[in-house]
């Protein structure tokens, strides 16, 4: 034989030098979860993720930077008592999330703040959209409605110094009406990553539970996208990009792994990539069982969807694989 692929893996020094796929910590992006208590509380449904005070936010961010992870994004628990039908606490100057901005940049300036743009954590009905009966009885979501609103939260989230402003929501042609808005108010700097390509998974159940937003009733696959699409996915995805987005996001990630390879073949827009908390939440519970091994799975995960074409990694492993990495 004078073909022999296994020369190329003979020793670690020429399995380097071959490597396609090279994960780094620049490539994650942190979720952290926030709220408006001054303890930090353990999520009993993603074990090892925290809800986090504003100081315990500032602090975890800071650590995670520090191992070379460029970014995080926030998702918010809000009191019941400031949830509404018209999810006004999401456009609040003072609310959460705009506090939590602030004390971000000026705790770590050169750290990238992403903000979650919906209104399931703010929408007393638990959608992402606003919410009224038809008719008949039945339940529908508002989509041109939920966009004015979706403008009001963005712009609250920029003038607070957002870097980034990521719409989650599924509503239509809110990404040209996200950058019409920023830009009308001159805030052309600010950068969308939209949820292009979002589904209406089974895989997000402990993220629910971590925030308290589920749906008070009905569910959610009249705007997040059915799981047995594809070519539904391209369509969004070039229409995000039609309307300004500046990258665009598959979600979740690891059972979509085609769905990442489709969208980088037809976007010259960098991708993002969600493993979500169901993802997480597997590898988690069979390491905690004693089948598999965290940090080995974890990390073939996470070069498995940028292998797929993801730029970007939305992923609870950050901060830690971050560590790993290193």
């Amino acid at each position: 034989m004078h073909l022999r692929p296994r020369r190329n893996r003979r020793t670690p020094a020429i399995r380097s030098l071959v490597r396609e796929t090279v994960l780094s910590p620049a490539d994650f992006i942190l979720p952290l979860f926030l709220h408006e208590d001054e303890v930090d509380v353990p999520i009993a449904s993603m074990p090892g993720v925290t809800r986090w005070s504003l100081a315990g936010l500032v602090r975890e961010a800071g650590e995670a930077h520090a191992l070379g992870v460029p970014a995080v994004v926030l998702f918010p628990k809000i009191d019941d008592a400031l949830k509404s039908s018209d999810a006004a606490e999401c456009y609040h100057s003072e609310g959460l999330v705009p506090r939590a901005i602030r004390a971000l940049k000026a705790a770590h300036p050169t750290l990238c703040v992403i903000t979650d743009v919906a209104l399931d954590p703010y929408n007393s009905d638990g959608h992402d959209g606003l919410v009224e009966r038809d008719a008949a009885g039945e339940l529908q979501i508002l989509n041109d409605e939920t966009v004015e609103i979706l403008c009001r939260q963005a712009l609250c989230h920029a003038r607070a110094g957002a870097d980034i402003v990521s719409p989650s929501d599924m509503m239509d042609g809110r990404v040209a009406a996200l950058r019409h808005a920023l830009d009308r108010e001159g805030f052309q700097q600010v950068s969308i990553l939209s949820y292009s390509a979002k589904y209406a998974s089974a895989y997000y159940g402990p993220f629910r539970g971590a925030l308290d937003s589920a749906p008070k009733e009905g569910d959610k696959k009249t705007y997040q996208m059915d799981p047995a699409n594809a070519r539904e996915a391209i369509r969004e995805v070039l229409l995000d990009e039609a309307e300004g987005a500046d990258m665009v996001m598959v979600k979740p990630a690891g059972p979509y792994l085609d769905i990442i390879a489709r969208v980088r073949e037809v976007t010259t827009l960098p991708v993002a990539a969600y493993q979500v908390s169901g993802e997480y939440l597997m590898i988690e519970s069979a390491a905690a069982a004693g089948w598999l091994d965290a940090k080995a799975v974890a990390l073939e995960s996470l070069t498995g969807i940028k292998r797929a074409g993801a730029d970007m990694i939305l992923t609870y492993y950050a901060k830690r694989a971050a560590a790993w990495l290193a």
